[in-house]
């Protein structure tokens, strides 16, 4: 376990004014907004695709990382240059997805944890040897009637620990995202009270496994309302509820929170991000870590043309700059009607 690269590289993943890409998406999710745009989800089309989100001049500025799939690190520039030896001389650290997927939790109907714990510290050296300085492993948490239960938030800590302390001894700075969904009929009140729930049994349970909080990055969800309830919180409301929960449970010495933005608008992830970023006080960085809400004009622009690669990258880029904005709370809807 090299302490200091894992050290340097957490810093460099929260540096202000950056943020993270999450371009990891299975081939399953692909196919499903390959098809909203009318385009076939093959494994030159996903790599044409993550190709141009990459390789977005001037993108550096605004993100610090890039999580990719088991595909995309093995994959190459359109000149043949690896993803991730293209995107570390740009100063971008490649990271990588490591976990299996959400399976169904038995004995707990409706309810899922994480697989792929057998063989990951094998996986793990190779993506390191292949350029992976960061990884990430994301538990699912649903709430409806009486769920989550004990069972569920307890046994995906277990895996998120255990993949945390894998990672760190390979060098690797784990991303720890135990997403509570943006899914359900349930109030901010609820949303906030298993939000808190998750992040307490989960850091309770890197403890137990040894795990350095100095080298581990949260990768969070916001405290928002259930996306079918009656009343929907406002931007305020979001942001001093997600901010609370993470200052009664996220240890000062973690390097920084990233925020995941679960299904919300483009707007709505950037204003939310914007507002917790502007307060005072935080004992840590926050920032982003987005997938859809950073890639959905690039993806609507694209629509598989290469006549509209251009383009494409211009959209992504100013979601990346507005976005790299509001981790410093400097945002303002008015940026956005300029750029329009």
């Amino acid at each position: 376990m090299d302490q200091t690269l894992l050290a340097t590289t957490a810093a460099a993943m929260v540096a202000k004014g950056k943020g993270i890409l999450a371009a990891d998406e299975s081939s399953g999710t692909c196919e499903t907004r390959f098809k909203s745009v009318g385009v076939e989800c093959t494994e030159e089309n996903r790599r044409i695709y993550r190709g141009l989100l990459l390789t977005t001049p001037g993108v550096e500025q605004f993100v610090s990382g890039v999580i990719l799939f088991d595909e995309t690190i093995r994959q190459k520039t359109d000149d043949g240059v690896p993803f991730a030896g293209y995107l570390a001389k740009k100063g971008i650290i490649p990271g990588i997805k490591v976990d299996k997927g959400a399976q169904a939790l038995p004995l707990c109907p409706g309810e899922k944890v994480t697989e792929g714990l057998d063989g990951l510290p094998k996986r793990l050296d190779e993506y390191f040897r292949l350029g992976a300085r960061f990884a990430k492993w994301r538990a699912v948490i649903t709430i409806g009637d009486a769920i989550p239960t004990h069972t569920c938030l307890y046994a995906n800590a277990h895996a998120l620990a255990r993949y945390a302390a894998a990672c760190q001894e390979a060098s690797i700075v784990p991303v720890i995202e135990p997403e509570v969904l943006l899914d359900g009929a349930h109030s901010i009140e609820r949303c906030e009270e298993v939000t808190e729930a998750a992040l307490r049994a989960t850091y309770a349970a890197l403890a137990a496994h040894n795990v350095a909080f100095e080298h581990t990055i949260l990768k969070a969800s916001m405290v928002v309302s259930g996306k079918s309830h009656s009343r929907q919180a406002g931007v305020d409301e979001v942001a001093e509820r997600s901010v609370r929960v993470l200052k009664r449970t996220v240890p000062a010495a973690q390097p920084g929170v990233v925020f995941l933005s679960g299904g919300q608008s483009d707007a709505s992830a950037t204003a939310h991000l914007n507002a917790m970023a502007a307060m005072k006080g935080l004992p840590w960085p926050l920032t982003f870590s987005y997938s859809r809400a950073l890639q959905n004009p690039a993806l609507k622009t694209w629509k598989g043309q290469s006549g509209n690669i251009v383009a494409a990258q211009k959209a992504f880029h100013h979601r990346a700059r507005m976005n790299g904005l509001a981790c410093q709370g400097k945002w303002k809807p008015e940026l956005e009607q300029q750029a329009a």
